[in-house]
């Protein structure tokens, strides 16, 4: 009996069994990486700048109601100043 080209072989099940599960599992990696958060000792947080690096010139931070108001950070939690630094600093 001779198989059709549109049915599914034996290696192409077993390799879409394999891939596709392992690809889910980085995006949902990837997902949740970019979401955590982590603490302010984990990332060596301080709130003066080091070597002209300050958080309100980096990628994560999130500013407050005004320019020297305490913001946010997507990756260190608690009240970040923007006039901070950490380990995560990433140039805008």
């Amino acid at each position: 009996m001779k198989e059709s080209n549109d049915s599914m072989t034996r290696g192409r099940f077993v390799a879409g069994a394999v891939v596709l599960p392992a690809l889910a599992g980085l995006l949902l990696a990837e997902t949740t990486t970019a979401r955590a958060g982590g603490s302010k000792a984990q990332f060596k947080y301080q709130s003066t700048p080091s070597h002209g690096q300050q958080c309100s010139q980096c990628r994560f931070f999130k500013p407050g109601s005004s320019a020297s108001a305490n913001g946010t950070c997507s990756v260190v939690d608690g009240a970040i100043s923007p006039k901070g630094w950490c380990t995560a600093f990433s140039h805008k």
